[in-house]
């Protein structure tokens, strides 16, 4: 996983999955846990994507859930900013 922390608690990065080098995820990530963010904690709004198709999303509630086969991807990610 490589990442770039951009303005406004934002970050964007980079993932592998099956090969593929063109996983992104936008998070926006707080110092402190809240009852916005995922399972209570930093996170409040990810995306993930495989270049134009959303494979997970959640901006302070579900809209994409993580299917199966992405939640190697989001677990990681959660690991990485909770």
């Amino acid at each position: 996983m490589t990442y770039t922390k951009l303005d406004g608690n934002w970050i964007k990065g980079s993932m592998e999955f099956d090969g593929e080098q063109d996983i992104t995820f936008y998070a926006k990530v707080y110092e402190t846990g809240s009852h916005f963010g995922i399972n209570g904690g930093k996170i409040s709004k990810l995306e993930i994507r495989l270049g134009n198709e959303f494979l997970c999303n959640y901006d302070r509630g579900w809209d994409i859930e993580p299917t199966e086969e992405v939640r190697p991807l989001y677990e990681s990610i959660l690991a990485e900013f909770n």
